[in-house]
């Protein structure tokens, strides 16, 4: 149509809200979709229902008698089977009829847009058509000309090449019904069924309440519908973190280019001559040595007595067996490897570790240890369980037993640098490296009572990496637990490194790594999402490149430090004389 087709391409050049024009309301009914009265076809599908379902019972109870087969099904039984499928999905759609006639007369989304359009299209002529007789074969029937000036504006798209935020009655009117508390912040989605309308209907109702304005926080330029349900609830925008590149790393013969997403400056240049000092020298070899993420519930019986009979039980490795079924039953990919115990009096802490593929896996593993348990209350039945989580996992805290037992993938990283990169790149000697490691990250951290960090900055690393690839950023303080060597080799001449960090966690698949911008970073390493020839190789590699990039980092940082470059490194790229928000609005 004309009138389609100057609405599609006119710029809108005002925001004003729009009146909806009453239209004639279509008389069909869901119901009509039904060949029968709606009352009589209610009736034959419930006794259909019934019928079979009893066919079918009374049918499997005598197999069970006579120890036939279930599988074994005559002709009788497969009908029975088909019309219970086709009365059951009849009653799923019982309350709503509409379930029925959307599988008769489904249209595709194309058609709904059609119709959206004429619909608009309809109270366009309506206004417009200024003609009294009805249009026949011998009469004019063209249109007059509309109007060129005035922009045609719809509550729900605003199409302009700059984004617009779309105010009209309706939003206000739920803006304030927020800030009068009448209206859950939280229900937005739900009740608007538009993610980023809610966001911006939250954000403004928080600048009302609160009286702040969030105007540099950016809105537009997101897809909220990705979050919903996954990574964030409540959402009012967006923070920007700007993601360097350190790099090429050379970690086992494969060169990565290491993304960093940070706001502290010389961070991303420090790893940067890492991984240069590094690949002259020929690159660096990482081992992965255990990979199992853990959960620990926490129980508690009457005595202590009974607390170690479940320990002695859970602990026999007659019976790791049948636990590795009930445990497996969660996921594909969850599979048990080894259960330790804790008794602290009465209560006792079950340490459960197991692989969990290319994802992070603390779901996984919960809904695995969630099996377990409710297998042990038939033969304790006294066993009281305090919560999934005892803290003897453990997650999110630094705690020795994942520093000696490890939690996720264990990695250790190493390389020698050769003398000459050590003087002309890193700047520095290999006596001085030697020495300032044994004083700083050894002598140093022990005096601290250092738990897991005896290294000079691993954490700063793993945090980039971490929020440039969508792990949970919570998960470095475990994660960053690095001990960091350094010895001469080579009659004195070169340097070995390594880096050994026994509870690296981080998953491929899963959480926020299926956002578009963590996706990017994922593809840039190629570890992006599930590995389709190995479940588990895509995080396995991930984690070999974040202690090649720690590895990178620590060079870098003690090579500073040994020169007595640190402070002016940092004055050189962690300070600027620009102040950033007096910039253009």
């Amino acid at each position: 149509m004309e009138a389609s087709r100057l609405y599609s391409t006119k710029r809108v050049q005002s925001l004003k809200p729009t009146k909806k024009i009453p239209l004639e309301e279509d008389p069909t009914k869901a119901s009509d979709a039904l060949p029968l009265s709606l009352h009589l076809t209610n009736a034959v599908f419930f006794t259909l229902f019934f019928s079979v379902v009893y066919f079918l019972l009374s049918r499997w109870r005598e197999k069970i008698r006579t120890s036939t087969p279930l599988h074994v099904v005559t002709f009788s039984e497969i009908i029975a089977i088909l019309a219970f499928f086709a009365s059951f999905i009849y009653l799923l759609g019982f309350f709503g009829i509409d379930f029925v006639q959307s599988l008769v007369f489904q249209p595709s989304p194309d058609v709904w847009i059609a119709e959206d359009e004429e619909e608009e299209n309809e109270v366009l002529l309506a206004k417009e058509d200024a003609r009294k007789v009805p249009c026949g074969q011998a009469l004019d029937c063209l249109l007059p000309p509309l109007p060129p000036a005035a922009p045609i504006v719809t509550a729900q798209k605003v199409f302009d090449e700059k984004p617009v935020t779309v105010t009209t009655e309706e939003d206000e009117e739920i803006i304030k019904s927020v800030v009068a508390g009448t209206t859950p912040s939280y229900s937005l989605e739900s009740k608007l069924g538009d993610c980023k309308r809610a966001a911006a209907i939250r954000r403004e109702a928080l600048q009302r309440l609160t009286g702040k304005s969030l105007s540099g926080l950016p809105l537009d330029g997101f897809d909220y519908e990705s979050i919903l349900g996954q990574c964030c609830e409540m959402p009012v925008g967006y923070v920007q973190i700007p993601v360097g590149i350190a790099g090429p790393l050379l970690v086992n013969g494969r060169e990565y280019s290491v993304p960093m997403a940070t706001t502290e400056g010389c961070l991303v240049a420090s790893t940067n001559r890492g991984c240069k000092a590094i690949h002259l020298s020929g690159g660096a070899t990482s081992v992965l040595l255990k990979d199992g993420m853990t959960r620990a519930p926490c129980v508690r019986f009457g005595t202590a007595k009974r607390a170690a009979d479940l320990k002695l039980y859970l602990e026999d490795p007659d019976n790791f067996e049948t636990l590795s079924v009930v445990f497996n039953r969660s996921s594909r990919f969850g599979r048990l490897q080894g259960i330790k115990c804790a008794i602290a009096g009465k209560n006792l802490y079950i340490r459960f570790t197991c692989s969990t593929g290319d994802a992070m896996g603390m779901n996984m593993v919960s809904k695995g240890v969630q099996n377990v348990l409710d297998f042990l209350q038939t033969d304790f039945p006294d066993m009281d369980v305090i919560g999934i989580s005892g803290n003897y996992c453990s997650d999110k805290k630094p705690a020795a037993v994942n520093w000696i037992e490890g939690r996720g993938k264990s990695v250790v990283c190493e390389v020698i640098i050769k003398g000459d990169v050590v003087r002309k790149v890193l700047k520095t000697s290999v006596e001085s490296l030697v020495e300032l490691n044994m004083l700083k990250n050894l002598t140093g951290s022990a005096m601290a009572g250092a738990l897991g960090g005896f290294n000079a900055h691993a954490s700063n690393i793993v945090a980039a990496i971490y929020i440039a690839t969508g792990q949970d950023p919570a998960q470095n303080v475990e994660s960053s637990h690095c001990i960091t060597m350094m010895e001469a080799v080579n009659e004195g001449k070169d340097l070995h490194i390594s880096v050994t960090m026994p509870s690296i966690e981080v998953g491929t698949v899963g959480g926020g790594t299926q956002l578009a911008s963590q996706s990017a970073c994922l593809n840039l390493l190629g570890v992006k999402g599930a590995s389709k020839e190995t479940p588990g190789a895509n995080a396995r590699m991930l984690a070999t490149i974040v202690a090649g990039a720690v590895l990178a980092g620590e060079l870098s940082l003690m090579s500073a430090i040994a020169a007595g470059q640190l402070v002016k490194s940092h004055m050189k790229y962690n300070r600027s004389s620009k102040d950033v928000s007096k910039g253009s609005s």
